[in-house]
Formats: C-alpha cells, sequence, structure tokens
C-alpha cells in the first residue's frame, strides 16, 4: 500500500469494527485517508480505532444500527461533519444467516438478513449521495457477495437472494448518479476468512480451501485492497460494476 494515496480523502465504513471492513478501514487510514468506521459494538470500535491511531490518516468510530434510518442519517451527518465532507463510502455492514434448508428458516432470520443486506444498504446510500452531490462527486462500494452472482452451497437462499438484490441496487444507482460525478460499485467476495463466515457453519475450512482454484481462503486485506482501487482515480472510468474476489470461484 503507498502510504499517501489518500491523502486528505474523507471515508466513511459500515460495519467496520471487523473482518473486511476493519481491514478495509485500516488500509484507508494506512494511506493517509480520514476514516469514520460504524458498527454496534462499541468496544470492537474502540479497538479498531486504537489500532489505526500510529497510522498516517485518522480513524474514528461512531455506534450505529445501520437497519435504523433515523440512526443512518444522523451517523452520516455527524461522520460528515467530523470529516468535512465525504469522498468515498464503504456500505460494508452484513449478515448471513445459519445454514439451513429454506423451508426451516424463520421469518427472523429473513427480517435480519434483508434488513441488514439490503435495507441498511439502501439507508445508507440515500444518506451518503446528497452530500456527495454536495461534495462534487465521490465514490461509493457495496459489499456484495459472490452469493448474489452464484450460490455456492445450499442452506444460504436468503442471504444469496439479498446480496443479488444488493448488487442489482448498485447497478440501478450507478446508472442513475453516474453524470453527476458519483461512481457506484460493488466488490464481491467468495470465501474469505472472517468472523460472519467462521459463525455460518461452513465446516471444514481445509476442505473449503481445497475446493478452490486457488486452493486456498481469502484474506480481508485482499478485499481491502479490491475496495480501495474502486475507489481510487484509478479506476474513474469504472461505473456499476461487481469487483469478484472469490479466489477463482466464479470460474469454477
Amino acid at each position: 500500500m503507498t502510504r499517501g494515496r489518500f491523502q486528505d480523502k474523507r471515508v466513511l465504513i459500515t460495519g467496520g469494527t471487523s473482518g473486511i471492513g476493519r481491514a478495509t478501514a485500516l488500509a484507508f487510514a494506512e494511506a493517509g485517508a480520514a476514516v469514520v468506521i460504524s458498527g454496534r459494538d462499541e468496544g470492537r470500535g474502540a479497538e479498531v480505532a486504537a489500532a489505526g491511531a500510529a497510522l498516517p490518516g485518522s480513524l474514528t468510530f461512531l455506534p450505529c444500527d445501520v437497519t435504523d434510518g433515523a440512526a443512518v442519517r444522523q451517523m452520516v451527518q455527524e461522520a460528515v461533519e467530523h470529516l468535512g465532507g465525504l469522498d468515498v463510502a464503504f456500505n460494508n455492514a452484513g449478515f448471513q444467516e445459519r445454514r439451513a434448508a429454506l423451508a426451516e428458516q424463520t421469518m427472523a432470520a429473513y427480517d435480519r438478513i434483508f434488513d441488514t443486506n439490503l435495507r441498511a444498504l439502501f439507508l445508507a446510500m440515500q444518506a451518503e449521495i446528497p452530500v456527495m452531490l454536495e461534495c462534487g462527486g465521490g465514490a461509493i462500494i457495496n459489499n456484495g457477495s459472490v452469493s448474489g452472482v452464484r450460490n455456492p452451497n445450499p442452506g444460504l437462499a436468503l442471504y444469496s437472494a439479498s446480496k443479488a438484490a444488493a448488487l442489482s441496487l448498485t447497478r440501478s444507482a450507478a446508472l442513475e448518479y453516474a453524470g453527476q460525478g458519483i461512481r457506484i460499485n460493488a466488490v464481491s467476495p467468495g470465501r474469505v476468512e472472517t468472523p460472519m463466515m467462521l459463525a455460518s457453519g461452513v465446516g471444514d475450512m481445509a476442505a473449503v480451501a481445497a475446493g478452490l482454484p486457488a486452493k486456498r481462503l481469502g484474506q480481508p486485506e485482499e478485499v481491502a485492497a479490491a475496495v480501495l482501487w474502486l475507489a481510487s482515480d484509478e479506476a474513474s472510468f469504472v461505473f456499476g460494476h461487481n469487483l469478484c474476489v472469490d479466489g477463482g470461484f466464479l470460474s469454477a
């Protein structure tokens, strides 16, 4: 990572307290950006902020339930006031159900998955886009999943459907705002070693890794690198794209 690559850039990351969000927040701060992360766990948020204290940029935590519209609007407002504007948003907050056949899933699981993976994305973009328009443009990256393109295993029907909808929402928003200086894209991780994946009941991680063309699991830092590229001027002609970071899964 080149230090100073995002010097003076103002970045907001939802779901920034662990896994891909944490790695991306630290990567932006390492590259010189002023970063605000949000999440529900204040302890983990404080830990990430402390981890970023020695980096060239800055890292601040704001607690937020991203499924609550009023809370999201307040968090984005506070982030913008703290940062002085908004150049980049990485909408990363997500949830995956425990694996089970569709008929065994509950409405509670359905509500939590779609509230976190789709409603929260809608709420975040609704709050972020007007700010970016006032700032003269920006870049939004939404965290999708290869499950939204092709369900990798049975038992994740709700997660897969929510991520497919998230990718569709991303493409639609990209078309609407491309001419107004806002680039909206998605990054879709495959099998990446995160707390959410480890909690989903995947099973034998070695077997999962062996089944990928790359023969290993991905790391959060590898997804972070893709997010930073999509946010950078190097991707200035990339609109409505879904960048899959999947160890070759979708090619197999």
